[in-house]
């Protein structure tokens, strides 16, 4: 079981603002990524500009792309991005389109997606999905439950790379103890804390003392 990845998610309406905590976390986190409300206001310049600033990081444009998959893909990849996420409503063939342009494709797991679904995805090659807890469901008071990481699980054994977000807090890392979790991601719980350094270094520890080195 190797030890999952840190990314930090990039939720901000303006780049100014995502610019202020980036520079504090970039060379914490393995991953960054441009959030879909930044990447709707500020798209390129937001992917370019981090890109230049963070030259051997993975870049993420979260999209949640659903159609006009190879264009969507064609330009962020131009602009300095690795991967780019699709939602899992999204046609096969807009997948497909996206896959050719960006070196990795990551599917959004919102609302009533299927594991013959999933199926697809796979045959198509496609090794990535994100697993959420939505902001807006977390808002209304829903919490990680056993069905969440028996999803998690199958997806796993599927033969899928899993990241997991949404509202992640440093104790919520134990639920995950002994799952083959790819890929942690937290906005809020490193962006909205009072000292976004150490709540950074806190999860790389605490990801470290349950996987190991």
């Amino acid at each position: 079981m190797s030890r999952p990845t840190l990314q930090i998610a990039l939720d901000h309406n303006h780049l100014e603002h995502a610019l202020a905590d980036v520079i504090k976390v970039g060379k914490i986190v393995d991953i960054i990524e441009i959030g879909t409300i930044l990447c709707l206001q500020e798209g390129w310049k937001a992917i370019s500009c981090i890109r230049s600033m963070f030259p051997e990081k993975t870049i993420v444009a979260d999209t949640k792309c659903a159609d006009a998959g190879g264009t969507v893909a064609r330009n962020v990849a131009k602009a300095g991005a690795d991967f780019m996420t699709v939602i899992c409503c999204a046609t096969i063939p807009t997948m497909e389109a996206a896959q050719k342009e960006v070196k990795e494709l990551q599917v959004e797991l919102y609302g009533d997606w299927t594991y013959q679904q999933a199926t697809e995805w796979r045959q198509i090659g496609i090794k990535q999905v994100i697993y959420h807890q939505s902001r807006d469901a977390l808002f209304s008071g829903e919490t990680w439950s056993e069905k969440d990481l028996s999803k998690v699980k199958t997806l796993i054994e599927m033969g899928f790379d899993v990241s997991v977000t949404g509202g992640l807090t440093i104790s919520t890392l134990q639920l995950f103890s002994g799952i083959d979790v790819s890929n942690f991601i937290a906005g809020r719980g490193i962006s909205d804390t009072t000292d976004p350094v150490k709540a950074a270094n806190d999860f790389k520890k605490e990801i470290i003392r349950i996987w190991g080195e």
